[in-house]
């Protein structure tokens, strides 16, 4: 127990404070620091479709250079962004790594409030495969309401469309955006048949984010994938999903007692392979050499449970480098 609070607090410490930092001194230095390093924060943390009480939708908030993103968008995502001070207006872009709807149910959200509070500057959406046929039918899907608008007679009818560009990323892509690189490979999060037609149409994917004083890979949801861990490669830092799939299962069952045994079992399968079991996390970060470990998209065990420190041990027992699981509104 000692050496996994002593993890925890060496987690912290290492997460807020990457190597570079440490080469800058003085009040100064820290908003050098700043630009060069950005800020994540882990919006919602809460893996899955099944809502939480405590923990909110798959989101993130990456800063750098004075600028807002989003890495996904789950639901609430826009008033969890105002948490912390950042308005939808003040987005500048927006990265999906998926097109499951716990990480893209919150984007309508966002396109409306931006619509509402007028904000004229573009905004550009990425994402995988399929993007650009969501935001169409978000968009569409708005039109009533834009139309309407607040409801005052004579008042000019604005374009909810304009300024709104959807970029895809496939396998390998990579991107230049205002002055980081943005790096995309192709995950395990789906397990189409190859050559098959939905395996030409989708790819859930990871992102690794470039920024002058760090680099901050984000698994999205994936299984053990090699080509997560080519795009991990020596990364500052490792921003990972992880689920308790056994815990999972049992309160599925629990909860829908009648479920039919093959749909559990397909339930299960799916869980098994397409997310990070802790043993998964632990050795994704070993192979891929990362500083350090966040881990995020979360369904298990929460800390008053002696098992959540189960998941920190089986993570431990593969990589020795710091790891922590992050609750919503976590800033590293």
């Amino acid at each position: 127990m000692l050496k996994l609070t002593l993890l925890l607090a060496s987690t912290l410490a290492a997460v807020s404070v990457p190597a570079q930092a440490q080469q800058h001194g003085g009040a100064a230095a820290d908003q050098t620091v700043q630009l060069e390093m950005g800020s994540w924060v882990t919006l919602g943390t809460r893996g899955g479709p099944v809502t939480s009480p405590t923990r909110s939708q798959p989101a993130n908030l990456l800063t750098f250079g004075g600028k807002h993103y989003l890495v996904d968008v789950g639901d609430g995502t826009a008033g969890q962004s105002g948490k912390v001070g950042v308005q939808t207006d003040e987005i500048d872009g927006i990265f999906i790594s998926h097109l499951h709807f716990d990480h893209t149910a919150g984007l309508l959200g966002i396109l409306g409030l931006r619509f509402q509070t007028r904000a004229d500057e573009p905004l550009t959406i990425y994402g995988p495969p399929g993007t650009q046929e969501l935001v169409d039918g978000l968009l569409a899907g708005m039109l009533p309401g834009a139309t309407a608008n607040y409801g005052v007679a004579g008042a000019p009818i604005r374009d909810h469309t304009a300024g709104i560009e959807v970029v895809e990323l496939r396998d390998r892509d990579s991107v230049e955006v205002d002055g980081m690189t943005v790096t995309v490979r192709s995950n395990t999060h789906y397990s189409f048949v190859p050559g098959s037609d939905l395996a030409a149409r989708f790819q859930a994917l990871s992102l690794r984010f470039d920024l002058p004083g760090r680099s901050i890979v984000y698994t999205g949801d994936t299984g053990p994938s090699t080509a997560v861990e080519e795009l991990a490669q020596g990364a500052d830092l490792l921003v990972a999903e992880m689920m308790d799939v056994p815990l999972i299962v049992s309160n599925v069952r629990k909860a829908n007692p009648n479920m039919p045994e093959p749909a559990l079992n397909n339930m299960a399968t799916h869980l098994r392979d397409h997310h990070l079991l802790p043993k998964d996390v632990g050795e994704m970060a070993k192979r891929a050499g990362v500083r350090a470990v966040v881990v995020t998209h979360f369904a298990g065990a929460e800390r008053d449970s002696p098992k959540f420190f189960e998941y920190l041990k089986t993570i431990a027992e593969h990589y020795d480098g710091p790891v922590v699981v992050a609750n919503d509104m976590d800033s590293c």
